[in-house]
């Protein structure tokens, strides 16, 4: 029986859990971070919460004879995916990155990088006044100090410290461009915040942001750490078939 581990809470982890829930000999543990209340489960073993850092992940692929790690988490999730890479370097468990592809800009958008939620912050007073930020729940009090009006979309209920005018939208993806389009006007938004995530679930926003001419500040993703990666849940699959069955036809 081969084991494996997939850091989860993606769609692309949830897909690569279906992708390998029925394959004879191999048991797969998805786990979740249990930051969300009612996250979206996906098939077979489920675990929810922290490992103790790369020292504890390290100590329970050991304890669980692991044979194979994928980090699946978002791809701004930095601490978890440094604290996999290396605990898999520590135990000589092969691991993998799975990484949705990043968004690109295409023909009439207007996109401002930054590098962080604080630059994000301090440029927005130079470009409008009514926000929609998409960043999620964290991380919120990078803007807490803006005097702008805010519109907050996350899962669950942001905490403070939050911006003095703010209205929440409490959503899970997947959204329409029509959607999207009707909740910019609705709330007469000047500009988009959001996180590389890439992925179509969230996209749409995107596109409704080019056709009506509002300005998007973009927060790259951090630098990823050095590892062998897969931008599927299919090249995922892929790679666990060839690092679990790798001695299996030596002569």
């Amino acid at each position: 029986m081969k084991r494996v581990l997939v850091l989860g809470g993606t769609g692309e982890a949830r897909e690569l859990a279906q992708l390998l829930a029925d394959r004879p000999g191999l048991r797969v543990t998805s786990s979740l971070a249990g930051r969300v209340r009612d996250p979206l489960l996906p098939a077979g073993e489920v675990r929810v919460g922290g490992f103790g850092g790369a020292d504890g992940l390290a100590e329970w692929l050991r304890r669980e004879r692991i044979d194979a790690v994928v980090d699946a988490t978002h791809p701004f999730a930095r601490n978890i995916t440094g604290n996999a890479v290396t605990a898999a370097e520590r135990t000589g468990v092969p691991a993998l990155v799975l990484r949705r592809p990043a968004w690109e800009p295409g023909p009439g958008d207007d996109w401002r990088p930054v590098g962080s939620l604080s630059e994000a912050a301090e440029l927005l007073p130079g470009l409008g006044e009514r926000i929609f930020l998409t960043t999620g729940r964290q991380g919120l009090a990078h803007f807490a100090a803006l005097d702008l009006w805010f519109l907050v979309r996350a899962v669950d209920p942001p905490e403070p410290p939050l911006p003095a005018r703010t209205t929440t939208v409490l959503a899970r993806g997947p959204f329409t461009v029509d959607d999207e389009r009707a909740l910019l006007r609705e709330h007469r938004i000047d500009v988009l915040v959001t996180k590389n995530s890439g992925g179509a679930m969230t996209a749409a926003k995107l596109t409704a942001a080019r056709e009506l001419g509002v300005p998007v500040v973009v927060v790259q993703r951090p630098p990823q750490p050095a590892a062998p990666s897969a931008d599927s849940a299919g090249a995922a699959a892929e790679w666990l078939d060839s690092v679990l069955h790798q001695g299996d036809h030596a002569g």
